[in-house]
């Protein structure tokens, strides 16, 4: 059965010309049993990362290479190898080998079964330091939270998706584009894989504490109104507690004469600290969702490519 469907493997890239060789290896290890097209995304790599994929394009027509002018971003870099692939399921996984390919046999076996959507979901993930073990757990479950379609925990952009899948996500109009929340938001059958996360194989990782911070934030406003209901809550939190702070105030001073209006600068000042940081919060709350009708608005290209090789 395996030569009557096509497997597409989009991989963006980032400075990672180092891992270019042995993830190759390693995919044509995995994908040897089936016809296949590998996609190398280079996101404005500064390194040889473009130089080394194109040596491996001068001998293997099933690898591609897109390049951007410049650093879009990874779900950019996501979107491009969604819109040029040409499989009947894709399969997206980063260049660091820390998603293994060895598993990718069983990813298809789940969906030649009847998924829709494969997801590649860490059973542990040990060789990650403390701070982003617990950053990432404190992400999903603040993101479901608040967000109107959850997303499966432990899993990141290590996933198959059917062609009725990636059609449904290439169709999209929108530019602010978190696609761990478009894939789960489309309802599609889903099952698992499951796998213990390796250590990088060389190189740094390129996602800081800011990169993540920015990134739960753009999953958050992305796929739900709630932070905007939050500012409202805390809108009326604040005002019914001034409310009984006046009225505290008012019956102490005026029925039992006791406290003195002018020695109360402590409360003033805490409260308005308090109502100064509440608003701020709003505004910025509100900023996130102007800007991103301002990006829609815009209508920009989503990326700028610079070269296509083998397509």
């Amino acid at each position: 059965m395996a030569n009557f469907f096509l497997v597409s493997i989009v991989i963006p890239v980032f400075n990672e010309e180092n891992n270019i060789g042995p993830l190759f290896d390693e995919l044509q290890q995995a994908l040897k049993p089936y016809k296949y097209e590998i996609i190398f995304v280079d996101d404005g790599s500064t390194d040889k990362t473009a130089g080394n994929v194109k040596k491996l394009t001068s001998k293997h027509s099933q690898v591609k290479l897109i390049s951007f002018q410049r650093n879009f971003g990874h779900q950019m870099a996501l979107t491009a190898g969604y819109e040029h692939s040409t499989g009947d399921c894709v399969i997206s996984l980063d260049a660091d080998l820390q998603d293994p390919p060895e598993i990718v046999p069983q990813m298809l076996d789940k969906w030649q079964q009847g998924a829709k959507i494969v997801y590649a979901k860490r059973e542990k993930r040990d060789v990650d330091d403390p701070l982003k073990r617990v950053t990432a757990v404190l992400f999903y479950k603040y993101i479901n939270l608040m967000s109107d379609s959850p997303v499966p925990n432990d899993v990141g952009d290590y996933r198959l998706i059917d062609r009725s899948v990636v059609d449904y996500l290439n169709a999209l109009p929108e530019h602010s584009r978190f696609l761990r929340g478009l894939t789960a938001w489309g309802g599609f059958p889903t099952d698992y894989v499951f796998f213990r996360r390796e250590k990088r194989h060389t190189g740094q990782t390129h996602y800081t504490f800011s990169k993540m911070v920015n990134f739960a934030l753009e999953g958050i406003t992305s796929f739900s109104t709630k932070p905007l209901r939050l500012a409202i809550y805390l809108g009326f939190l604040t005002s019914g507690f001034s409310i009984l702070v006046i009225i505290f105030k008012s019956v102490q001073h005026f029925i039992f004469n006791q406290g003195d209006w002018l020695p109360g600068w402590a409360s003033l000042f805490f409260s308005i600290v308090f109502l100064g940081g509440v608003q701020l919060i709003t505004i910025g709350i509100i900023g996130e969702y102007v800007g991103k009708i301002y990006q829609e608005v815009q209508n920009r290209p989503k990326y700028l490519i610079k070269e296509r090789i083998n397509f």
